[in-house]
C-alpha cells in the first residue's frame, strides 16, 4: 500500500511540488514507499534561464477590469515564487510545471527594447501608458543579470512614453536616474506590492521577494527622488492577510504613498491546488477557514473568472473588505489627486546611425 505524504517545504522557493500543467498527458504523484527517503530535506532546485525569442515587446488587451491596453513583460516565470501568483498557469502553455518550475525555469526576452523601439517607431502608433509588471516582476532577481527592464526604460525615455511600474523589489532603486527625470515630465507612476508586514509569513508566502519593511523604505526613497509612488496590496489572503490592510496602508503613506489599490485573492486553474498544498503544509490550522471564506467571496467556487468581479469578489466578505479599504483611504486622504501620465510629449527621436543629418 503507498501513502501520500505531504510534501516538505522547499527553502527559497514558494511551489510545494512540480505537477505538470492541465495541457500534459500524464501525472505524477509523490509517495512514501517505506524507505523513508522523504525525511531528507529536498535540495532547492536551481534556476535555468532560456532565451525567448519573441517577435513583439507589446502585449494587447481589451479586458474591462484593467487599466492598461498594453504591457511588456521582460521575462516569463518568476524567481520570487509567490505562492498565490495568478500567472503561474502560464507556464503550462510551454510545456512547463505551474509549480516549482514557474519560479526555476525562467525565460528572458533580450531584445526586448529592440522590439519596442521598432514598435514605437511605426506610423500608426498611438501613445497610452505601458504597464510593466502586469504578469511577473519586471525587477525579479535575475534583472540584475540581465538588465532587461533597464533598457525598456532607456527606450521609453528616450521616446517621452509613459510608463506604469509594479513591483515587490527594491531592485527599481538602480534606475531612479532613470525614472525621476521623466517623473518630472510626469510620465511614470510606480507602486509597490505589498501583501504583509509580518516578515516571517512573507518569507513562506513569497521567498525570494524584498522584505515588506524594505518595501516601504522603497516607497519613501522614491518620492523623495519625485517619484510618484503607491500600494498595490495584492492579493488579500483571508485571514492571513487581510487584518493587516489599514496598517499596511498607513505605514505607506507615512513613507510617502499617494495611492492605494487592492485585489482579493485569486485561485485560477492550477494555483487553488498549489496553494491548498502550501496551506496544508504551512498553514494547517487556518486552512479550512482561509478556503471557506474564498469560497464565500468567489459565489461558492475557489475561483470566479469573471471581469467584474474577479479583482474584488463579491458576498458578505468581499464587501467588508471593500468598505475598510474605502474608509482606510479616506482616513489616509490617499487617491485624492492623481495626475493623469502625460501622453502628448510621445516624440519619435532620431535614430542613431553615427551620420550627421543634412538638416
Amino acid at each position: 500500500m503507498t501513502l501520500t505524504k505531504k510534501p516538505p517545504p522547499i527553502k527559497g522557493r514558494g511551489a510545494l511540488s512540480n505537477a505538470g500543467g492541465r495541457f500534459e498527458l500524464h501525472a505524477h504523484e509523490a509517495f512514501d514507499d517505506g524507505w523513508n527517503a522523504d525525511d531528507l530535506e529536498p535540495a532547492a532546485p536551481g534556476v535555468t534561464v532560456t532565451i525567448d525569442s519573441a517577435r513583439t515587446a507589446l502585449t494587447y488587451n481589451d479586458s474591462p477590469d484593467i487599466g492598461f491596453d498594453r504591457s511588456i513583460n521582460a521575462y516569463r516565470g518568476c524567481e520570487h515564487g509567490c505562492i498565490y501568483c495568478f500567472a503561474r498557469p502560464t507556464h503550462a502553455y510551454l510545456g512547463l510545471s505551474p509549480g516549482l518550475d514557474f519560479e526555476t525555469r525562467l525565460f528572458a526576452k533580450p531584445n526586448a527594447a529592440v522590439l519596442l523601439e521598432k514598435e514605437l517607431r511605426h506610423r500608426n502608433y498611438v501613445c497610452r501608458p505601458i504597464a510593466l509588471g502586469t504578469n511577473t516582476d519586471p525587477y525579479q532577481p535575475i534583472e540584475r543579470q540581465w538588465r532587461i527592464t533597464r533598457q525598456i526604460l532607456e527606450v521609453l525615455a528616450a521616446f517621452s512614453h509613459p510608463v506604469t511600474i509594479l513591483t515587490k523589489s527594491a531592485r527599481i532603486e538602480r534606475d531612479i536616474d532613470i525614472l525621476a527625470p521623466m517623473a518630472a515630465r510626469h510620465l511614470v507612476e510606480v507602486r509597490l506590492s505589498v501583501t504583509t508586514m509580518d516578515s516571517q509569513l512573507a518569507r513562506r508566502l513569497e521567498p525570494r521577494a524584498t522584505a515588506p519593511l524594505r518595501r516601504i523604505e522603497v516607497i519613501k526613497n522614491l518620492n523623495d527622488a519625485g517619484i510618484p509612488t503607491g500600494v498595490m496590496i495584492a492579493p488579500i489572503i483571508p485571514v492571513l492577510t487581510d487584518p493587516e490592510m489599514e496598517d499596511i496602508l498607513e505605514a505607506c503613506v507615512k513613507a510617502g504613498a499617494q495611492s492605494a489599490g487592492y485585489v482579493m485573492l485569486r485561485l485560477p486553474l492550477e494555483v487553488k491546488d498549489l496553494f491548498k498544498e502550501w496551506l496544508a503544509v504551512h498553514e494547517p490550522l487556518k486552512a479550512e477557514h482561509v478556503m471557506s471564506l474564498v469560497r464565500g467571496a468567489r459565489g461558492g467556487k475557489e475561483n470566479d473568472p469573471h471581469f467584474s468581479t474577479r479583482m474584488v469578489g463579491t458576498g458578505p466578505y468581499a464587501d467588508l473588505i471593500a468598505q475598510r479599504f474605502t474608509l482606510a483611504c479616506k482616513k489616509f486622504h490617499l487617491n485624492k489627486v492623481r495626475e493623469r501620465l502625460n501622453t502628448s510629449r510621445f516624440r519619435t527621436p532620431q535614430p542613431d546611425t553615427g551620420q550627421l543629418t543634412l538638416f
